[in-house]
């Protein structure tokens, strides 16, 4: 109970009082003394996670290329979120019961371990592994990281956090296609992936000791508590079933039915009970909240994972100019976590979130102009800026509201609520576009290597054009998107609440 039983704090006032020494102690910003440490910690966290997410992003094109695996590219993205759902319900579990460290620390461990496995694939079924491995590390780590938050912060300051996390993507979504882009033209993908497990040590190290004074240890009463296997039984079908339809998504034979039927059996019972009552009806309040970062998530995240292929394959580019055409989302995701996030914008939290999704609907929609030769791609990078600044607007929000919503001891259950309704959505979406894209040819593109230029990258996919599998992509994820806008109107708890 370190944390729990060494201090408390008065959110109303901004002061901390340290029980063994009895004296206020003021913590007006994050980067106040006592919050400075645990704060650029968790930031260097993210800042390693945001780095492995645009650099990997960057270069699975090749990767899925040269592994003779871009029929199940969605697969190699959508078996990251698969297995996160395992470990988000374990890390609920276990912040809860023993505090935020122990599964951060195991997470980080797991999430390089699947890079490394990664990078040495000799198959694309082997890189997908790798990519499972992470997932189940991730899944640990950001439950770890939102309980550190809600314990370790006064309420009035975790949306300034919220938005340093969004702010921690700025110069990876900025410099990691550029870097990513030029290690896969020079030495090659498999260096993207082994690289950054470097980069683990330093983050982890910075955490720790201010993570194990602020914010280690059960909460009041949590460490008594038997562990919830039943919970962790849905996770786990939730997994299976969500890998099961993902695999009959990409494997179009009628033999595909069988596992698609056992997936769905174990995904759609399990799901219903994983979330808050009321999720898939968008019950005002917290089972809103859920749903919505759900859809804006899974829309935005899918449509984005297939810009960098479009790029390369339709329009000839480089695998470094296709990751830099997303470079600007990072400045604007971070842009609209900070609007969001001005106290004088907190009556207004509900409303933001609704714009967001409208920009994000706006960013989504118009992807698939770029396939138009005529059309040029700086538009889609500029479209896509807005849809990031419209997910900035709607990410930081709903993680502000799911923890005002929540009471101490039900942050870390509620934050794997709002992280399984993320990555579920995401699996979900990723299944069925990926079995459009499919369906419709494209696992038949090219995307030839970037050393050679965009002109033979051009050439390469001029053999393989298959502009009807992105449109589908893209359609998908707008229809999505565009049920957000009406989620979102219905955040705010009702008054009988």
């Amino acid at each position: 109970m370190a944390a729990i039983g060494d201090t408390s704090s008065d959110t109303d006032t901004g002061t901390r009082t340290d029980r063994k020494e009895g004296e206020p102690v003021r913590d007006g910003t994050v980067l106040s003394p006592v919050h400075r440490a645990l704060t650029l910690g968790i930031i260097s966290v993210v800042l390693l996670i945001a780095f492995e997410a645009t650099a990997v992003g960057t270069a699975m094109p090749v990767a899925a290329d040269e592994l003779d695996g871009v029929s199940l590219y969605a697969f190699a993205f959508s078996s990251f979120f698969t297995t996160s759902l395992l470990g988000i319900s374990v890390s609920g579990q276990w912040s809860d019961r023993r505090g935020p460290l122990p599964p951060l620390a195991t997470g980080i461990g797991a999430f390089a371990a699947g890079l490394v496995l990664s990078g040495t694939a000799a198959t694309m079924w082997m890189f997908i592994l790798g990519r499972a491995v992470q997932g189940i590390g991730g899944g640990l780590v950001i439950v770890a990281l939102y309980v550190t938050v809600s314990r370790a912060y006064p309420e009035r300051l975790r949306p300034t956090v919220m938005a340093a996390f969004a702010a921690s993507w700025v110069v990876p979504a900025v410099v990691g296609p550029l870097i990513s882009g030029t290690v896969t033209e020079q030495l090659g993908w498999r260096w993207v992936f082994l690289g950054i497990p470097a980069l683990v040590v330093v983050p982890l190290l910075a955490m720790l000791p201010p993570l194990r004074r602020r914010a280690s240890g059960p909460t009041e009463g949590a460490g008594e508590l038997p562990t919830d296997r039943r919970r962790l039984r849905l996770a786990l079908a939730v997994a299976v079933g969500a890998g099961l339809l993902q695999y009959a998504g990409q494997d179009l034979r009628p033999l595909s039915a069988l596992p698609a039927a056992v997936g769905v059996a174990l995904l759609v019972p399990a799901a219903l009970r994983l979330l808050p009552r009321g999720t898939y009806r968008a019950a005002r309040g917290l089972p809103a909240v859920v749903l919505l970062r759900g859809i804006a998530a899974g829309s935005f995240i899918v449509a984005e994972s297939f810009v960098p292929l479009t790029l390369v394959t339709q329009r000839g580019l480089s695998v470094t100019m296709a990751g830099l055409a997303l470079a600007a989302g990072g400045a604007t995701w971070a842009l609209g976590s900070f609007t969001q996030s001005r106290p004088r914008m907190e009556q207004y939290r509900e409303r933001l979130a609704q714009l967001g999704m409208v920009l994000v609907t706006a960013g989504i929609a118009y992807a698939p102009a770029v396939l138009a030769e005529s059309v040029p791609v700086w538009t889609l990078a500029a479209m896509m800026a807005v849809g990031c600044f419209g997910m900035g607007l709607v990410i930081s929000a709903t993680s502000v509201l799911l923890l005002s919503l929540s009471a101490p001891e039900e942050a870390g259950a509620n934050s794997a609520a709002l992280q399984t309704s993320d990555g579920l959505s995401n699996i979900v979406l990723l299944a069925v576009s990926g079995a459009a894209f499919a369906a419709l040819g494209g696992g038949s593109v090219s995307v030839g290597h970037a050393a050679d230029g965009a002109g033979e990258a051009a050439e390469a996919a001029g053999g393989s054009s298959q502009p009807g599998a992105f449109i589908a992509v893209y359609a998908v994820s707008a229809a999505v998107a565009a049920v957000g806008i009406v989620v979102a109107g219905r955040l705010r708890a009702s008054e009988r609440q």
